[in-house]
C-alpha cells in the first residue's frame, strides 16, 4: 500500500500525479440506497442577534469556522486498507480542501490482472448521480425555465395518474412526494446472487419504470414526510429532457461535464461496459465464488443512478458545487435546506434536501451524496465550507448493510480528534 501525505492549504491543489495506496444503487424493488443509512441529521449552529448597543449599531465580525483536525494518516490508512470488514476487493479514497489533503488506495481494481487502482480510473457512482440531475434542475429554475415549488403535472402533463394530488418540483427534489411503492408486476426477483446475474441486461425504458409507481395509493400526503426514493429522479430527468428538448444527460454534460472539464465522467445510456482503465466489480455468489459483475445494463437506474467518474472528477464537482460556480446561491441554498416540519417516514429526523443529504460525525457536519450499484458503493461529502472534502470509492463484494461499515470507519477516521 502507498499514498500521498497530507499537504498544507498553502501548496498546489491535488494533481494528477498522485501515487496510489490500493471503489452503489438498488433492485428496482427496492429503490432506497442502502448507503442512505449513514446519513443523519445534522445540527448546525445557530447565532442569533448581538446585545443592542447605546451607539450605532455595528455589524457584528463575522464568526470564523472552527478549524476542523488536522488529518490523522495513520487512520485513515488503517480505515481503508481493512478489506474484510466488509469484503472488498479495492478501495480509495481523496481528501482535499483548506485542512489537508491526502488520497489513498487498496486492493485491486482487477482481480484477474491484480493491477492496483489509478487515480484515474472510473467506477459507477449510483446515487451520486441524483446531485447532478439537481444541479440541472436548480439551473432552469434559476434561468426561470421553471418554478420549483410548481406542480410537476404542469410540466409533465399525463405522465401521471390525474387522481394523484399535486406533486411540486420540490416534493422530488427533496424526497416529500409520498408517491406509491413501485408495483410488483413485471418486476425481476433480484433477492439472490443468482437472480441479479440472471437480470443483469434487462432493459428498462423510463416511462416503465414510471409505471411502476402509478399504481395503488399515495404513501402521504406530499410534503408531509420524507422517504428516500429514487423514482422521484426519473420524474426530474424527464422534466429536464422535457424543458430542454434533449436527453438529459446531454444536459449534464453540456452544463456540467464540459464546463468543469469533467473528462472522465460520462452517462452509458444503453452500454452496460465501463471503457478505458476502470475498477472492476464483483459479486459473491451463494456457492461462494466470486463474479464479475461489472457490466451491468444500468438503464433501470436511468436518471437516478447511472454515471460513471472518478474521484478527481467529483472532487472538481464537488468544488464548483459548493463555490456556487455551478448554480447561484439562492438557488444552492435549496440544496442545504431541510423540509421546515418534517421527518422520515421511520419517525427519525429529515435529512434529505434538493439534491443533497447532511450527516453529523463527531461535531463535523458534511453535506453530500452516497450512492451504489452492484458491486460498487461511494459517497461524496463536504463540510460546507470546504475546509474537508472527501470521495470515497470501493467494491463491496455483498450488496446489503455490511458495506456501510467502511463508509463508517473512513467516517471517524475523517473527523478523528
Amino acid at each position: 500500500m502507498s499514498d500521498m501525505t497530507p499537504q498544507q492549504p498553502s501548496r498546489p491543489p491535488f494533481g494528477a500525479g498522485s501515487s496510489t495506496v490500493a471503489d452503489a444503487t438498488n433492485p428496482l424493488s427496492r429503490r432506497a440506497v442502502v448507503g442512505a443509512a449513514v446519513a443523519g441529521a445534522a445540527a448546525l449552529a445557530a447565532f442569533g442577534p448581538g446585545r443592542p448597543a447605546a451607539a450605532a449599531p455595528r455589524p457584528a465580525p463575522p464568526v470564523p469556522p472552527a478549524p476542523l483536525p488536522p488529518l490523522d494518516v495513520a487512520a485513515l490508512r488503517a480505515a481503508l486498507s481493512d478489506l474484510a470488514h466488509p469484503e472488498v476487493t479495492g478501495a480509495q479514497l481523496r481528501i482535499t480542501g483548506s485542512a489537508g489533503r491526502w488520497y489513498g488506495t487498496a486492493g485491486v481494481a482487477d482481480r484477474a490482472s491484480g493491477r492496483p487502482i489509478g487515480a484515474h480510473d472510473t467506477f459507477r457512482i449510483g446515487s451520486i448521480t441524483k446531485v447532478f440531475v439537481a444541479t440541472v434542475v436548480l439551473q432552469l429554475a434559476a434561468e426561470q425555465r421553471l418554478v420549483l415549488d410548481a406542480p410537476l403535472q404542469r410540466y409533465l402533463p399525463g405522465l401521471l395518474p390525474s387522481a394523484f394530488p399535486r406533486l411540486s418540483v420540490t416534493h422530488l427534489l427533496n424526497h416529500t412526494s409520498g408517491l406509491p411503492d413501485e408495483s410488483r408486476d413485471g418486476v425481476p426477483d433480484l433477492s439472490t446472487p443468482e437472480g441479479i446475474v440472471r437480470h443483469r441486461y434487462d432493459r428498462w425504458s423510463p416511462q416503465q419504470l414510471v409505471s411502476l409507481v402509478s399504481h395503488g395509493p399515495m404513501k402521504f400526503a406530499p410534503g408531509s414526510k420524507q422517504e428516500y426514493r429514487g423514482i422521484n429522479y426519473v420524474l426530474l430527468a424527464l422534466l429536464i429532457e422535457r424543458l430542454t428538448g434533449r436527453p438529459y444527460g446531454a444536459a449534464v454534460t453540456r452544463r456540467i461535464l464540459h464546463p468543469l472539464g469533467m473528462r472522465r465522467t460520462s452517462l452509458p445510456g444503453k452500454d452496460p461496459r465501463l471503457h478505458g482503465p476502470h475498477v472492476h466489480g464483483y459479486l459473491r455468489m451463494t456457492d461462494g465464488s466470486l463474479l464479475d459483475i461489472t457490466a451491468y445494463d444500468q438503464t433501470a437506474a436511468w436518471g437516478e443512478g447511472e454515471m460513471i467518474s472518478t474521484t478527481g472528477d467529483l472532487d472538481r464537482f464537488l468544488t464548483a458545487l459548493f463555490s456556487g460556480t455551478l448554480v447561484p446561491r439562492p438557488f444552492l441554498e435549496r440544496m442545504f435546506t431541510l423540509p421546515d416540519g418534517v421527518r422520515m417516514v421511520d419517525g427519525s429526523p429529515a435529512r434529505y434536501g434538493a439534491g443533497l443529504q447532511t450527516v453529523t460525525v463527531n461535531g463535523t457536519a458534511f453535506w453530500g451524496k452516497t450512492g451504489e450499484r452492484y458491486g460498487y458503493a461511494n459517497a461524496l461529502v463536504a463540510t460546507r465550507d470546504q475546509q474537508r472534502r472527501a470521495v470515497i470509492a470501493f467494491s463491496p463484494t455483498h450488496r446489503d448493510a455490511t458495506q456501510l461499515q467502511m463508509t463508517l470507519r473512513v467516517a471517524q477516521a475523517l473527523t478523528k480528534r
